[in-house]
């Protein structure tokens, strides 16, 4: 199952569990993982995209470790009016890719994620290079947050 919709996601998911949250770029892929009571969500690995096969590998060996129930995959939105654009259409492609993982996948609104932790890494004072490896994965942790603030709330 493949939804935009956080009270059908919610449904698919009756006793909780861990989540993954993934911010899908054409060179890296961000993750992040979040407790199974959806109270908080921390960035875990940075993988460098080589073939989608050797991605999706990674990712279910992450996910088996884990115990992942279910993956929360950005959905790039234009930022003017939420409309969708070449890229989401290229994140929906990857998560009709992740489905036969069995887990139920959410596509979450990604729109703010690179920007807000762009922004608290310059306050924080990060040097590039330091921005360039955290800000895939932080940007993972700050879509799954935003997940599971929804999923709560339903």
């Amino acid at each position: 199952m493949i939804t935009t919709d956080r009270t059908e996601f919610r449904a698919a998911l009756p006793t909780g569990g861990r989540l993954i949250g993934l911010d899908v770029g054409t060179k890296t892929i961000g993750t992040a993982l979040c407790d199974a009571g959806w109270s908080f969500a921390s960035p875990a690995l940075l993988i460098r995209r080589t073939k989608f096969q050797k991605d999706k590998i990674a990712l279910a060996e992450l996910i088996a470790a884990q115990q992942v129930k279910g993956i929360v995959i950005g959905l790039p939105l234009n930022l003017s009016d939420g409309s969708e654009s070449p890229r989401s259409q290229s994140s929906r492609a990857f998560a009709r890719n992740m489905a036969d993982l069995g887990l139920p996948i959410f596509l979450q609104d990604e729109r703010w994620s690179t920007v807000a932790v762009t922004r608290t890494l310059i306050e924080q004072d990060a040097s590039r290079a330091k921005r360039a490896e955290l800000v895939d994965k932080m940007a993972a942790a700050y879509i799954l947050q935003g997940a599971i603030d929804a999923l709560v709330a339903v």
